[in-house]
């Protein structure tokens, strides 16, 4: 299993998955969310094998996201337009975010990755 990390190094919570990760020995590819974001289409089946709404993509507590006015907008966004808006700019995207091309986790929760990686 081939898990790709996509985290940005400045966030605390990405350190904590990181710091999980390397505990429990589970190898990974590191990408820099901002620099290397995934495409539209990644984020799209990110997005459909997660089993998540696509609200939980959203980096809620960034300034992107409040700059932009997208909780105002997420109910009247198609999701081809929050998935473009998604892609548009790595720092709007809910960090870290863990998968192996079948299995996706948004976020860190030590349970979740628990159940999920381990």
């Amino acid at each position: 299993m081939s898990l790709t990390f996509y985290w940005y190094p400045k966030c605390g919570t990405c350190r904590n998955a990181k710091k999980w990760l390397d505990a429990h020995q589970v190898s990974y590819k590191e990408v820099h969310i901002v620099e290397n974001p995934p495409s539209r289409a990644e984020l799209q089946d990110f997005y459909q094998k997660s089993g998540l709404e696509l609200k939980k993509f959203f980096n809620t507590s960034g300034q992107k996201y409040r700059e932009l006015g997208i909780k105002d907008k997420m109910k009247t966004t198609t999701e081809d337009e929050l998935l473009d808006l998604l892609a548009s700019d790595g720092m709007l995207i809910k960090r870290p975010l863990l998968t192996d091309g079948q299995k996706v986790t948004v976020g860190f929760k030590e349970d979740e990755y628990e159940k999920t990686w381990l």
